[in-house]
């Protein structure tokens, strides 16, 4: 006997509450409230769309973390590595078209982003991921802040800088350091990070005046 269309619906709605309250129901309200909180605080210090995605951003990979599978490659299964990894370059990415909104209140996001985090990931997950978020953005933060490159150039740039850095923090932190897991999450950060650049180059070009700095 096929499932009415209402008990489907009954089942989708279960699992959305299943998801956003990390399968403690009874925590729907409270985190319903902290989500609008921190929407209006996002806002309020000038964030926009960029902003609101990069805060979710990261409590999304260090939740990702805890279920994603490793992917092996066929000719070498030696080198297995968990595919979130591409998107946690991309999250530098999107820091950078964060910044442009939030300029140094960025900092800000950041700790609110980390914090989220505690509660969708294990302790160990958050710990290693709030120190190695740390390092990174701070280090990309500088590099956009103090630079005058165009937006393009500074992602590249910050991506080669920070991956090896972050990679290492939070593997190390996490108990999971191995050279394959190293290699293959550097080479999907910056992979993830050239392609971005990439386009964004396209839009400097068809614009005819590169993507500049708030501060430049």
């Amino acid at each position: 006997m096929s499932k009415g269309p209402s008990t489907n619906m009954e089942s989708v709605l279960n699992e959305l509450v299943s998801i956003i309250a990390f399968r403690h129901p009874d925590h729907l309200i409270p985190l319903l409230i902290g989500y609008l909180a921190t929407v209006t605080v996002i806002w309020k210090l000038g964030g926009r769309s960029w902003s609101l995605v990069y805060v979710a951003l990261i409590p999304f990979v260090n939740w990702s973390f805890s279920w994603a599978p490793n992917w092996q490659l066929p000719f070498a299964p030696e080198f297995g590595f968990n595919p979130v990894t591409v998107v946690t370059g991309l999250i530098l990415v999107v820091r950078d078209f964060a910044q442009r909104e939030m300029q140094h209140r960025i900092l800000i996001a950041m700790v609110i982003g980390v914090g989220w985090s505690f509660y969708y990931a294990s302790l160990s997950i958050a710990m290693a991921s709030a120190t190695a978020f740390a390092v990174a953005e701070l280090l990309d933060w500088a590099l956009f802040t103090f630079t005058r490159y165009r937006l393009s150039t500074r992602i590249m740039l910050s991506s080669l800088f920070a991956a090896p850095l972050d990679t290492t923090v939070f593997l190390w932190g996490a108990g999971f350091l191995t050279l394959p897991n190293w290699v293959m999450s550097v080479f999907g950060k910056l992979a993830g990070a050239a392609v971005v650049s990439w386009l964004v180059r396209k839009r400097e070009q068809a614009l005819g005046n590169p993507i500049q700095s708030p501060n430049g």
